[in-house]
């Protein structure tokens, strides 16, 4: 009988791969990355087809455009009104605060009708987010202990949101970093029960994900992209996640071959050859999902993409030619205390062969089960509501949050965040007399005006960033299209929310289909069939709205979140096909192997057997690291880490253990059609006794 090849490795190309990784690795964190962009909120950098970019176009021509207005927000603690002698207070810090504006005059006082809120507005430069945050804190200090007892002035407006979340952010990678290894390397600890084991992995896969940032920063501003908060954030989770899977893939493979022979080498050669495959079109699924974020609108999505991507394509080289070399260097003794020898009795899944056996006694009546446990939770899903305001975003709200909340109290809540409606100077008055008719507006003026341009400031009533304030908006703009001969332009900072929640709209209703198509395509190109692919398509998509409905039920009713981030459908949409479907793939891609000697039925049941530990301890993993995401301050983060984590937690536990193989077991070899399972050519592999245990 033929025998096919197997690649074996050596110790020098074990060697030499280590020598050359570390050499590259070395090479490229000593290269200095660029200032990072500043982080961004809400801000998509959109194209100008919105009308929020022809806008700001238009507003650096304008004087204005040199400054930014903060706003001191002067409230007594207990609620009361304040007296004359704290406005005299606070207008006695006018001379200090001068010191800090951008050279313009600080206005007298505003105060609200009731008297229990007195704002003062500070011009500060735009355009260098450092040194406004400097001047935010200059603001701050020269308040401190210089208002009477029970007197609190807080900062707010758009600067002193900015720098509040640069401030959030200081230090949050060292925490992510620290959390997300203290994670993977506990997890690593119990799965392999070997206090040397989990070590080489952990190190490479850390390893892997600096390498991956570092080339990220220097990739982005070359494409003239600009990341959001939570990009490298995202992309640093997603390479600790699916690099240490692959490490878990193989390493399973590889203690499962030494079992058969004395040559280690040998036996990671054969480790390679059979899980490569898998290994390859996991990450060809998640890198083809990811790239299909390049046809979204919002720039920050697509450097997400770009960066996600760059980290599996780094990912999938650590686990194929990094951790090989690593591992098969330590020797047998790396499993200490359960080392490996040849002939040895070796432990198999009772609980997954129980679970198998009792999924082929009724394959219909599990999947009807399955199908309809997925859509009850998936109910939840219609509830859904997208969109937070500017004070929701954060899950700790900081100064510039508590004064906006306290301004919104006693003035109309869009007063920290006028609208900007830029319109030709002879037609300004009749644009203010056609934004005061749009209900929910509670003023209009016009603020500046130049011999080319004039800008008139709307006040909205509703709160920035909520369905009112989106649908006033619209209105507006319905509005002051409206008037002869004006050409306005409706921007400004909550403007270009709106017009971002549009782009995210139109963005997920085209690349939705596009991921699951890509996907399905490199399905059909591993496992050579159609049926199979199209199973594992719809199962995953059936298993990411699941999820959206039970995170969304979390959301409401246990952490209070009024509603989901623009970006979070989308983004969760990506990275739950590409990573969801990656434990069908290791799970097909083995019962394809193991049917070629045992048939489709025992192939698959044989399958779930020996993949069902490995590939649970994966999914836990992984659901796991994207739970750190709680750790960055952002709102958005957190839901995408809920929704993530759930739905890989229901394609581990349900999807991938007990729906796929009833289908497979219910469509028997139709499950491969239209190709037919291979009859392997090749030697047997030494018969290895097989002792069960509840792994």
């Amino acid at each position: 009988m033929a025998t096919r090849s197997v690649p074996r490795l050596s110790r020098l190309r074990a060697w030499l791969a280590l020598l050359f990784t570390v050499a590259g690795a070395v090479g490229v964190l000593m290269v200095p990355a660029p200032e990072p962009e500043p982080f961004q909120v809400g801000v998509a950098n959109l194209d100008d087809s919105y009308s929020s970019v022809r806008a700001q176009a238009l507003l650096a021509r304008l004087p204005s455009a040199r400054t930014q207005p903060a706003l001191i927000v002067a409230s007594r603690a207990d609620g009361a009104a304040l007296s004359p002698a704290d406005r005299s207070a606070l207008e006695a810090q006018a001379p200090a605060l001068r010191r800090v504006a951008a050279g313009g005059p600080v206005a007298p006082a505003q105060v609200a009708p009731d008297g229990t809120v007195a704002v003062l507005t500070v011009p500060l430069p735009a355009g260098d987010q450092a040194k406004t945050a400097e001047r935010v804190a200059a603001l701050r200090a020269a308040l401190t202990g210089r208002l009477p007892d029970g007197v609190r002035a807080q900062v707010t407006g758009a600067p002193a949101f900015a720098a509040d979340l640069s401030t959030m952010f200081a230090g949050t990678d060292t925490t992510l970093l620290l959390t997300t290894v203290l994670v993977v390397a506990v997890l690593l600890l119990v799965t392999y029960r070997s206090p040397i084991l989990w070590i080489v992995p952990l190190l490479v896969v850390a390893v892997t994900e600096q390498v991956t940032l570092h080339v990220v920063k220097h990739v982005l501003p070359r494409l003239d992209l600009a990341p959001d908060g939570a990009t490298f954030a995202i992309a640093s989770v997603l390479v600790f996640g699916a690099a240490t899977d692959y490490a878990l893939l193989l390493i399973a493979r590889y203690r499962e071959e030494l079992l058969g022979t004395a040559d280690r080498f040998a036996a990671m050669g054969t480790a390679l050859r059979r899980t490569g495959a898998a290994v390859l079109a996991s990450g060809g699924t998640i890198f083809v999902a990811l790239l299909s974020l390049l046809l979204a609108s919002a720039e920050g999505t697509r450097a997400l993409g770009i960066a996600c991507a760059i980290g599996v394509v780094l990912a999938v080289i650590s686990a194929l030619l990094v951790l090989p070399a690593a591992i098969v260097l330590c020797g047998r003794g790396i499993f200490w205390p359960l080392v490996p020898r040849v002939g040895a009795v070796t432990s198999v899944g009772r609980v997954w062969g129980r679970l198998g056996d009792a999924v082929a006694r009724r394959p219909r009546l599990v999947t009807v089960a399955s199908v309809v446990l997925l859509g009850g939770m998936t109910a939840g899903a219609f509830g859904v509501q997208v969109g937070l305001s500017q004070n929701e975003q954060f899950r700790d709200k900081p100064e510039a949050v508590l004064g906006a909340e306290a301004l919104a109290r006693v003035f109309p809540a869009g007063a920290s965040q006028p609208v900007a409606v830029l319109t030709a100077p002879a037609a300004a008055e009749r644009v203010v007399q056609a934004a005061r008719a749009v209900p929910d507006v509670a003023g209009a003026e016009v603020a500046e005006r130049t011999p080319a341009l004039a800008r008139v400031s709307v006040v909205l009533r509703p709160e920035p960033g909520t369905e009112a304030s989106d649908r006033a908006i619209r209105e507006l703009r319905t509005a002051v299209a409206a008037v002869p001969d004006a050409d306005a332009v409706v921007g400004g900072g909550i403007v270009s929310a709106l017009d971002t929640l549009d782009a995210y709209q139109r963005d997920s209703g085209v690349i939705l289909p596009v991921i699951l198509a890509l996907v399905g395509l490199v399905l059909v190109a591993l496992l050579r069939c159609l049926v199979a692919p199209l199973l594992l398509v719809v199962t995953v998509g059936v298993s990411f709205l699941a999820s959206l409905g039970a995170s969304w039920l979390l959301f409401r009713h246990v952490l209070d979140y009024p509603a989901l981030d623009p970006g979070v459908v989308l983004v969760a949409f990506v990275l739950m096909v590409a990573l969801g479907v990656d434990y069908n793939i290791f799970l097909v891609a083995r019962a394809r192997e193991d049917a070629a000697e045992m048939g489709s039925r025992a192939g698959m049941l044989n399958a779930l057997r020996v993949t069902g530990g490995v590939i649970t301890s994966a999914g836990i993993l992984l659901a796991a690291v994207f739970a750190v995401l709680g750790v960055i301050p952002l709102i958005l983060a957190a839901q995408i880490g809920v929704i993530v984590g759930v739905g890989v937690l229901l394609d581990t536990l349900l999807v991938r253990t007990v729906l796929v193989p009833a289908l497979a077991l219910i469509l028997g070899d139709r499950f491969w059609w239209p190709g037919r399972v291979p009859r392997a050519a090749e030697p047997e592999r030494p018969h290895v006794p097989v002792e069960a245990d509840e792994r």
